[in-house]
């Protein structure tokens, strides 16, 4: 199978990522302060960061158009697989999926098949499902099934995050400003996670990120039945070493098959800010 896979820009891959040449990652927008920072490979995270502390206004993200999702489906392709951030989230899945009726509107007699799945996630989450395309792929399996086994996986994946402050999130619509001010003022570290339809829900809460990282971590630990068969992904808005940390402390309690660890990038050091930390399997 000849393919292709595009991702919007919240799909972290570090560094060492193998697949990179089947990756097409398709930027986002965030303006900070009335400037629009593009979110490709010149995006500088230590640059961003400074900006967004220094900034009088929130920060504000914005998706890719259809038309720049249908560029991405040219190309001598059997199958076009697409994942994006969560439609409950961004608009970047509605572009998408926009972006390929435009493109079998400009192509009605193209063979080639295009999916667009919502990840219901974001960050490792998106990462992870690129990785179980890529592995159904290689192991030979049609369009419907790696369409059908990606879905499923989806439905089973869990992610989780604890950031140092809730105000982005707050300001940007996806929190109650009740919960972003009581967590700041009591230094109270929410842990938070993705439910099942993409959107964001609060698990529980410790006084200091030490005692939320380690809650999460206690968390993976009881209820991960299958944690040999699952990749842990784990991704760090510039801090690598509580990044590592948190990576020791689960393996101490459970095995998985796999571990990545990545810097986020543009969209998800903007919403997990500055020390956040992203968990997903």
């Amino acid at each position: 199978m000849n393919f292709k896979i595009v991702a919007d820009s919240c799909c972290d891959l570090n560094d060492k990522f193998e697949y990179r040449e089947k990756v097409e990652l398709i930027p986002l927008t965030l303006t900070v302060n009335g400037e629009d920072i593009v979110d490709d490979s010149t995006f500088n995270q230590k640059s961003f960061l400074e900006k967004v502390s220094r900034a009088t206004e929130e920060p504000k993200s914005s998706c890719p158009s259809p038309e720049r999702y249908r560029q991405a489906y040219e190309g001598d392709y059997d199958c076009v697989f697409v994942v994006t951030l969560s439609s409950n989230l961004s608009g970047s899945y509605n572009s998408a999926e926009v972006g390929k009726n435009m493109y079998y509107e400009e192509h009605p007699n193209d063979k080639k098949k295009i999916h667009v799945f919502d990840s219901c996630s974001a960050s490792v989450g998106e990462t992870l499902m690129v990785l179980k395309i890529i592995q159904y792929a290689e192991e030979g399996r049609s369009f419907e099934e790696i369409v059908q086994e990606v879905t499923k996986f989806r439905t089973g994946r869990s992610t989780f995050f604890v950031i140092e402050s809730l105000e982005t999130l707050r300001k940007n619509g996806r929190l109650t400003g009740l919960t972003a001010v009581i967590a700041s003022v009591l230094n109270i570290k929410p842990i938070m996670y993705g439910t099942t339809e993409g959107t964001i829900a609060k698990l529980d809460q410790a006084r200091g990120m030490e005692k939320a990282l380690l809650k999460l971590v206690q968390y993976i630990a009881n209820t991960t039945k299958d944690a040999q068969e699952r990749i842990l992904a784990i991704s760090h808005v510039n801090c690598r070493q509580r990044a590592e940390w948190v990576k020791e402390e689960i393996l101490k309690l459970k095995k998985f098959k796999d571990v990545i660890i990545a810097d986020t990038a543009g969209v998800s050091s903007m919403y997990a800010c500055d020390g956040g930390i992203i968990v997903c399997y």
